[in-house]
C-alpha cells in the first residue's frame, strides 16, 4: 500500500506535537468538494457556520487542541495502516465502526465484521486511540451523529431497561433512591429485575437535569453530549454521516476509504427508538422538563442539523 502524503493540520498536545496530515494515496482522487455529494456538504457546511457563529461556546472556551487533555481525546480512534481516525459516539452504530477499525489490522482478506465480537471491540486496549498515538498520518476523519433524543431513548433501553449490573450498581441505584422516591433500593441488579424495579424514563430525564449530576463528574458517553466528545469545532471532519441515514452514508465512507469491496457493513436491524417513537417516550415528562432537556442537548441539534422538536417543546 501507498504511503499517506500532506501535511493538513499541525496540532500541539501537552507539550508534544502531533502531525495530523490530510491524505492522499497514489491512484486515489483528491477530495474536492465538488466530488463529494451534496448531502455531505451542506451538513459540512452546516457545521462550519455554526461553529464559527459561536465558537467560544462550542468549544467551552477552548481555541485549539492544545487546550484538550488526554482524556478528551479518547474518543478518537486511529488505524495508521489505512491512515484513518473515527470519533465514535455512544448509541451511534459505534459497535459496528469499532468493528470495521479492528478488521482493518488483520491481515486480507478481511475477516465479516459479525465474526468480530462486541465485546471484544469495545476493550480500550483492543483499538489504538489518539491519546496514545504520537504522530498519526490521517486520511480521512470521520464521525456519526444521531438525533440527541433518540439517541437519549435509545441509551435509556440499553443501559436501564436491560440487565446490566455495571449500569445498576453505579447510576440505576442512585436514580432510584434520588427520583423515584424508593429509600433502599434493591442492592443489586438481580434482586431489582426480579422485583421489576427499574428507573423510569422521566427518572433518567431528572438524573440528566439534576445540577448535581454535572457537578460530580462528566455525563456518562452514552448519553454525554455528542459535540462534546468529537470537538467538531475543532477538529475538522472530512465525513459526517447521521445514523438517520446509516446504509447511504457507510456505503459512501467505504467508497472514499476504497474498502467498498473490502468490508461489507451489517445491514440496520429496525429502530425501535424511530422518531416516530420519541412523542410516546416523552408523554411522561413533563413540559417543562423536555424545554430544560433541548436547552441541555441544544448544541447537539444545531450543529448536526437535527430539527427543533416544536412537537414536544411548544405546548
Amino acid at each position: 500500500m501507498a504511503p499517506c502524503r500532506g501535511f493538513l493540520l499541525l496540532m500541539g498536545f501537552l507539550g508534544s506535537m502531533f502531525l495530523i496530515m490530510m491524505f492522499r494515496w497514489d491512484g486515489l482522487p483528491d477530495m474536492r468538494a465538488e466530488r463529494i455529494p451534496e448531502q455531505q456538504e451542506l451538513r459540512k457546511k452546516l457545521l462550519r457556520e455554526t461553529c464559527d457563529g459561536d465558537r467560544d461556546a462550542f468549544t467551552e472556551g477552548k481555541h485549539s487542541l492544545d487546550d484538550l487533555s488526554i482524556k478528551a481525546l479518547e474518543n478518537l480512534i486511529v488505524d495508521d495502516k489505512h491512515c484513518i481516525i473515527y470519533c465514535y459516539i455512544p448509541k451511534v452504530a459505534c459497535t459496528n465502526w469499532k468493528r470495521v477499525m479492528f478488521v482493518l489490522n488483520q491481515t486480507e482478506p478481511y475477516p465479516d465484521l459479525m465474526s468480530t465480537s462486541g465485546d471484544l471491540v469495545h476493550e480500550y486496549s483492543t483499538l489504538t486511540h489518539l491519546n496514545s498515538f504520537p504522530r498519526p498520518e490521517i486520511k480521512v476523519m470521520w464521525m456519526f451523529v444521531r438525533d440527541p433524543f433518540t439517541r437519549l431513548i435509545s441509551a435509556y433501553r440499553d443501559k436501564f431497561q436491560r440487565h446490566n449490573e455495571y449500569y445498576y450498581l453505579n447510576f440505576a441505584w442512585d436514580i432510584l433512591r434520588l427520583y423515584a422516591n424508593l429509600t433502599n433500593p434493591p442492592q443489586t441488579v438481580d434482586k431489582a429485575f426480579a422485583s421489576g424495579v427499574h428507573p423510569s424514563f422521566y427518572n433518567f430525564i431528572q438524573y440528566l437535569l439534576d445540577p448535581r449530576t454535572e457537578d460530580k463528574q462528566p455525563f456518562e458517553p452514552h448519553w454525554r453530549q455528542m459535540y462534546r466528545q468529537c470537538q467538531p469545532c475543532l477538529i475538522q471532519y472530512d465525513f459526517l454521516g447521521h445514523q438517520e441515514t446509516l446504509q447511504q452514508d457507510a456505503q459512501q465512507l467505504l467508497r472514499m476509504l476504497k474498502l467498498e469491496n473490502d468490508i461489507k457493513f451489517p445491514p440496520s436491524y429496525e429502530n425501535m427508538t424511530s422518531p416516530s417513537s420519541v412523542s410516546e417516550w416523552f408523554s411522561t415528562v413533563p413540559l417543562e422538563d423536555r424545554r430544560k432537556l433541548y436547552q441541555l442537548y441544544e448544541k447537539d441539534f444545531r450543529l448536526f442539523g437535527y430539527r427543533r422538536p416544536g412537537e414536544l417543546l411548544d405546548g
